[in-house]
């Protein structure tokens, strides 16, 4: 099965939740899928870093865990490229622990009768996310101070991997 669009799952709203009082069994989320990013502290700590940047959701959102792994590894990239494994120190601040769900689409001869009675369709887990706040913090990276336009370049990069609008902030 192929991933749908970020764009069907940005919004932030009440999935709509089955409660049964028959079977209370049936009223849990059975399988949730682990999360595609396991690693959240990237590079080397330590005292010689001045400089802190962080990025920030500018609006309300949910982010795939998929996209946080993704934008975690093109700023790791570019900043292991440029000052190595030991320039820098990058944590993502953020955990996805909202589940998606989704019913399956039907295509083809007989879709409007097989669609029928699916308005609250409590669906299958197809991934988790994040729901993210105006600015709450995602990503902080710490680099020294003659580093700080690379580390700009390598927040950017990552932010256009996440599907919501975001910012640079920096801390002396």
């Amino acid at each position: 099965m192929t991933l749908r669009p970020g764009r069907t799952i940005r919004k932030i709203k009440r999935p709509y939740t089955r409660v049964s009082r028959k079977k209370p069994r049936k009223s849990y989320v059975v399988g949730v899928p682990y999360p595609k990013i396991h690693i959240f502290e990237i590079g080397k700590k330590s005292e010689k870093y001045n400089t802190v940047l962080y990025l920030v959701s500018e609006e309300d959102a949910q982010i795939r865990d998929c996209a946080l792994e993704a934008s975690r590894i093109v700023a790791v990239k570019h900043l292991a490229k440029k000052l190595g494994e030991e320039g820098f120190f990058m944590k993502v601040l953020v955990y996805p622990h909202q589940v998606l769900r989704e019913h399956s689409i039907a295509m083809g001869a007989g879709a409007d009768r097989y669609s029928q009675g699916m308005a609250h369709a409590f669906g299958h887990p197809s991934g988790i996310a994040v729901r993210s706040r105006t600015g709450q913090r995602l990503i902080q990276l710490n680099v020294k101070e003659s580093d700080l336009k690379l580390a700009k370049e390598a927040l950017k990069m990552a932010a256009s991997k996440v599907s919501t609008k975001t910012r640079i902030e920096l801390k002396k």
